[in-house]
């Protein structure tokens, strides 16, 4: 690649990472800060975003394409707690120390995502916490909205007695 189609290509990230939903509000010193963290990833259909108990070592802005947040059940297959699509975020356990997965992702059909190396941003919350309380505010609800999400499934799978 050309240095003038690298650098269209890094300007084009800047304007994928400005258009996301999840980083609306988000300013422009902070946006060009997860520029340099980030990257344009593809996914074909049944592969994995990530695995539970591997190291948490990305997050992903959803472009194209749905994914499925799957937990362990002893026993059986995995259940499917959380569907997501464009707009949407995959990947909160890299915030959390011990920072591995609590869960699979997996894609649904073919996925086209922003991926943002996680060691990079949290280096640069640690140097910028204005930047880190900007992601906290942010990650901080998905965190409690896939609980209750997971909360509702085994309400659903194990019923609920009272």
């Amino acid at each position: 690649m050309t240095d003038d189609l690298a650098e269209r290509g890094r300007e084009g990230l800047k304007r994928i990472l400005a258009e996301q939903p999840f980083l609306a509000g988000l300013d422009a010193p902070h946006l060009e800060l997860l520029h340099g963290c980030a990257s344009n990833v593809r996914f074909e259909t049944g592969a994995f975003l990530l695995r539970e108990g591997e190291p948490a070592n990305a997050f992903y802005l959803l472009r194209e394409g749905r994914v499925a947040l799957e937990i362990h059940a002893p026993g059986g297959p995995p259940v499917v707690f959380q569907t997501l699509g464009p707009g949407e975020v995959v990947g909160v356990s890299w915030l959390v120390p011990p920072y591995r997965w609590s869960y699979d992702a997996r894609a649904l059909e073919p996925v086209r995502a922003v991926g943002l190396d996680a060691a990079c941003l949290r280096r640069k919350c640690d140097a910028d916490h204005h930047l880190g309380y900007a992601m906290m505010t942010r990650f901080v609800p998905l965190l409690v909205g896939r609980l209750q999400a997971t909360r509702m499934q085994i309400l659903d799978v194990y019923g609920h007695h009272g």
